[in-house]
């Protein structure tokens, strides 16, 4: 199979930025979902594919609807799995507790909450049903898996990339490998 075009797009603001949100649905800002219907407008894709939570989503069906595209839904697109800190600002955690999350997602998952293995074969399998030029509305942390399956980032490679709310990280992917070249970020 051929090289195609992935760009994934970490959502706009949502309500509670800055709190480790995970697998809870915050709703997203306003402000948020027009960023990101801008920032589509300058790639090239045939469909696009969203997490199934609202502050993906939301902006996901917007460009879709906008570019007259189709829209997937997939649940293996949600961002990493926080457990006992899904909501929490990390400021306000045990820093040692989180300082070894942040060196060693692996060895010190967040309690009750997804490793970074897991969380990498989950984009792994969502990867594997892509095949032709589309735009993932995500999240930050399943854009930096997507780095570690198709690039060979480990994780402390994938915190060093700045992912703001908006940001577009574009590769070209070989399915069969799967492997991936990155071809342009816009911050």
């Amino acid at each position: 199979m051929n090289a195609f075009p992935l760009h994934l797009m970490r959502h706009g603001a949502p309500q509670l930025a800055g709190r480790l949100l995970g697998h809870l649905d915050a709703p997203p800002e306003a402000e948020g979902i027009a960023l990101c219907v801008d920032r589509a407008r300058h790639l090239d894709f045939a469909r696009v594919v969203t997490s199934d939570l609202a502050r993906a989503r939301t902006p996901g069906a917007a460009i879709a609807a906008e570019r007259d595209v189709e829209l997937g839904v997939d649940p293996r697109w949600r961002e990493l799995h926080f457990g006992d800190w899904e909501g929490a600002n990390p400021a306000r955690l045990p820093a040692e507790d989180i300082a070894r999350f942040w060196d060693d997602p692996d060895g010190f998952p967040p309690p009750g909450g997804e490793s970074w293995t897991d969380l990498c074969n989950r984009i792994g399998d969502g990867l594997a049903a892509l095949g032709e030029p589309v735009l993932v509305v995500c999240h930050a942390g399943a854009i930096r898996a997507a780095l570690s399956v198709l690039c060979g980032f480990d994780a402390r490679r994938g915190w060093a990339v700045d992912l703001p709310y908006g940001a577009v990280l574009s590769l070209r992917i070989w399915p069969e490998g799967p492997s991936g070249q990155i071809t342009g970020l816009i911050a």
